[in-house]
């Protein structure tokens, strides 16, 4: 997708692509990193793939945001969203939206590397 039109979108919208796509990277990372049975996969996908471990995540990934991903990511976490989360503090989910409105609008945009730097050094 071009660049324009993505960054034309909502940021709830790239966010929603966003969590699928970290989604995706996180069990992939486990089943190339690990030997786990699928319910132990699920569990530690599960802990990362939720507002608190996305929020944990965001505390060393916004460091290495360019410019426009930094602009995305704000406006992401400042979204206006149609959902609360049951399970972490209104800072953590906006945090976790922000950080998905990123991965969203990079994973749109093809930039799959970009993704994999700034999820890479994320421990298993």
């Amino acid at each position: 997708m071009p660049r324009e039109r993505a960054r034309g979108l909502s940021p709830v919208v790239l966010a929603f692509v966003g969590d699928a796509a970290y989604s995706l990277y996180v069990r992939a990372q486990l089943v190339f990193d690990t030997d786990y049975k699928t319910g132990t996969l699920q569990k530690f996908a599960s802990e990362r793939v939720s507002a608190k471990g996305q929020a944990r995540l965001l505390e060393r990934a916004e460091g290495l945001f360019t410019p426009e991903e930094r602009e995305i990511f704000l406006r992401g976490r400042n979204a206006k969203k149609p959902t609360r989360s049951k399970n972490a503090s209104v800072a953590e989910y906006n945090a976790s939206t922000g950080l998905e409105a990123v991965i969203g609008y990079l994973y749109l945009v093809g930039e799959y590397d970009r993704i994999a730097a700034l999820l890479a050094e994320e421990p298993v």
